[in-house]
């Protein structure tokens, strides 16, 4: 069991958050954002997506944004990249770290990417094989753990097959995403524990939306399961466009007052965080989603 007191926050904001709002936000604001969240103390900042323009209309800007933001020593930026071709441009601009991404369910894969699970991790094989001959470090995501639009429930066994070949193929962490947020604590800690037989504790992080209400008590049944990586999203921005009414995902300012309040350390300014989502929510001119940031503001 981890008894760590550290909880390292991956922020997903600038991607997962920015690609899934209406709003589309000028390259400018995009690396002005992450040099405000440079500054809050996190050491991993997800800064964008080398996905077609296509299909990802946000992130056509992703090789000006990625050149254009300020590379703090001690902080990662990675990339989520969806094929070889997104690798190429990802290193084109100096990538050094970069995710990919499946799902547990096959009903979401044909959908998302018109590919079996299975064909969609043999694509990757060779894009992880360049990575490590190039140094460049890997993660992988393994959405709809907890359930799927199309399919429903999706059996545990599945999420643990798929982060087992993600991470015996080279990816030094996995993601555990609920990507629709209909995951409960005692479901979280569940599949957390199930995966948690074949892949090492310390290669695991979690990836709560928060449609339901329920993102933080999810972390939380987690963190007491031993996970110490959490993905969020400054201003809980986001949703998913393939999950009809998915919100966003979990609140960054609302993981880290929680953390905070529990006296676990994430060497993050939760006041600086709290003024970079309250920035963010006004470039998108919508409320923010982060509770600890209305209350804040209500002062």
């Amino acid at each position: 069991m981890n008894t760590s007191n550290h909880v390292r926050l991956v922020e997903v904001g600038a991607r997962d958050g920015l690609q899934n709002e209406k709003t589309l936000l000028p390259a400018a604001v995009k690396i002005a954002l992450i040099d405000r969240l440079s500054g809050t103390g996190l050491s991993t900042i997800e800064a964008t997506s080398f996905v077609s323009p296509k299909w990802v209309p946000q992130l056509a800007d992703a090789a000006e944004v990625f050149r254009g933001i300020r590379k703090v020593p001690g902080v990662s930026y990675p990339v989520l990249v969806p094929n070889a071709q997104g690798y190429t441009r990802a290193r084109e601009v100096g990538a050094s770290e970069i995710a990919i991404f499946t799902a547990a369910s096959e009903a979401f894969n044909r959908k998302n990417i018109n590919a079996s699970i299975d064909e969609s991790i043999t694509r990757f094989a060779p894009v992880i094989e360049q990575a490590r001959a190039d140094g460049v470090k890997v993660r992988g995501y393994v959405s709809t753990v907890l359930g799927c639009p199309y399919q429903g429930e999706v059996p545990t066994s599945d999420v643990v097959r798929v982060a087992k070949r993600l991470h015996a193929l080279g990816c030094y962490e996995i993601s555990l995403g609920d990507t629709i947020g209909v995951g409960t604590p005692a479901k979280a800690r569940a599949m957390l524990h199930a995966v948690a037989r074949e892949v090492p504790m310390s290669a695991l992080a979690v990836h709560f939306h928060d449609t339901y209400g329920q993102a933080l008590a999810n972390i939380l049944a987690c963190l007491e399961e031993g996970v110490r990586v959490v993905d969020s999203a400054v201003s809980g921005t986001g949703g998913c466009p393939y999950a009809k009414g998915a919100t966003g995902n979990v609140a960054s300012e609302d993981v880290v007052y929680m953390l905070h309040g529990m006296g676990m350390t994430t060497g993050i300014d939760l006041d600086l965080l709290i003024a970079s989502g309250a920035w963010l929510s006004a470039q998108l001119h919508k409320d923010t989603a982060s509770r600890v940031t209305r209350a804040h503001l209500a002062h």
